[in-house]
């Protein structure tokens, strides 16, 4: 029988390489659901071209308008809207894989009821788990969902475990056994952003067009950001500590300019395992989709001899404080990675918005830290969202307060 899957954020980029992959595999795997935000016109060009059995709008206008050029084009898809939709076509019996690739906050609750209804999740948004933590992890192993990372490098990492972790079980299932496996450090790879060599004087002009224009990776417009500020890999070193279980000391970022090797993993007899590719996400989305097998994705085989050179250098907290901000989040805990999570996003947007400088995006994210009470208590998906919504009002204070 041909798996079932639900596309979370199916109009993104993420979104993009999973149907590529799909469609090279027509009979393994048979799309039944698409979900967006508001992209009517590529939404509409995707269920045309894979009537899935739903589509699902962020809001009902958009799906008002969906609904309508379905129709007039005999399409027999299924236009739902909002949180039930995306609830409904998550945790619906049918559906057996879901991509979890909604960019930001948003895509927590879907996320989460998919691990609840013990679906196997493919995870790209890395904010499910810095916002919901321990929550995330535990719902899926009280429902035997499977857990399978998306990202590049967690994804690599994944690769480099031992089979004793990874052949029956998905990553949530490592919890505790890592160090029995003879595991010491993760090494986790980043390319250093569009601006590596850059000075903080020179950071200080940056441009929203410059920020979203990556050197090796085609991503949407925040995750680019985000790379730009190193934001996004203090995010995936929240990601690992929580899918890995390793503390946070046995974690390091090493800044990989050509974005080759994509993570390593130390073991304690010396040996460090480094899984190496093009830098093309259909890879590790080939990779969760068929795990523990192997299919093809589409993507070259990575030619040793013409990358030549590999780099290495140590990530300069000083030029990019929003790593540091991650590590002293994660190192607090409670409702300080929700509250970071948070605030970059508001922060982000801003930029993006050109109502803030690319260097202001720390600074909000500082003062946030500082200006929320942090809770211990995360026991909760309501308690969550309240301590993302109230992050969200103060950094936007904050904002207001600099203009």
């Amino acid at each position: 029988m041909m798996q079932q899957i639900t596309i979370l954020g199916a109009t993104g980029s993420i979104g993009s390489s999973t149907l590529d992959v799909i469609g090279r595999h027509p009979e393994r795997y048979q799309v039944y659901a698409l979900t967006a935000n508001t992209n009517v016109d590529v939404q509409a060009k995707l269920c045309l071209q894979w009537t899935p059995r739903f589509a699902v709008m962020n809001d009902e206008d958009s799906a008002a308008e969906l609904r309508k050029r379905l129709q007039a084009e005999n399409c027999p898809t299924r236009v739902l809207s909002g949180e039930n939709g995306l609830l409904q076509v998550v945790e619906d019996d049918a559906v057996e894989c879901v991509v979890a690739a909604i960019v930001g906050a948003a895509g927590l609750v879907p996320t989460l009821a998919a691990a609840r209804a013990g679906k196997r999740v493919l995870l790209a948004n890395k904010e499910a788990l810095v916002m919901s933590g321990q929550l995330f992890i535990d719902t899926a192993r009280e429902n035997n969902a499977v857990l399978l990372p998306v990202d590049s490098e967690h994804n690599a990492i994944f690769q480099c475990m031992p089979d004793s972790l990874t052949q029956h079980h998905s990553s949530v299932k490592m919890t505790n056994q890592a160090a029995n496996s003879g595991i010491e450090r993760i090494l986790l790879t980043a390319s250093g952003g569009p601006f590596r060599t850059w000075s903080a004087e020179q950071l200080q002009d940056v441009t929203p067009e410059q920020a979203v224009n990556h050197p090796n990776w085609d991503m949407g417009r925040k995750i680019s950001v985000d790379s730009a500020t190193l934001m996004n890999k203090g995010l995936e070193l929240i990601e690992a500590y929580w899918l890995f279980d390793m503390d946070i000391a046995n974690i390091d970022v090493v800044i990989h300019p050509q974005s080759v090797i994509h993570s390593m993993v130390t073991y304690s007899d010396g040996s460090v395992l480094a899984q190496l590719g093009n830098p093309d996400m259909r890879t590790p989305i080939a990779h969760t989709l068929a795990w523990p097998e192997r299919i093809e994705s589409g993507v070259e085989p990575l030619n040793i001899i013409d990358v030549a050179q590999l780099d290495f250098e140590k990530p300069d907290l000083q030029r990019f404080p929003c790593l540091r901000l991650c590590y002293q989040a994660i190192k607090t805990g409670g409702t300080a990675t929700i509250v970071l999570n948070a605030a970059n996003e508001i922060a982000v947007a801003a930029f993006l918005d050109e109502k803030i400088g690319f260097n202001d995006i720390a600074v909000l994210i500082e003062q946030a830290l500082e200006k929320s009470e942090i809770s211990s208590d995360v026991s909760s998906l309501e308690k969550i969202l309240a301590a993302d919504a109230k992050a969200r009002i103060i950094t936007n204070e904050c904002i207001r307060a600099m203009q």
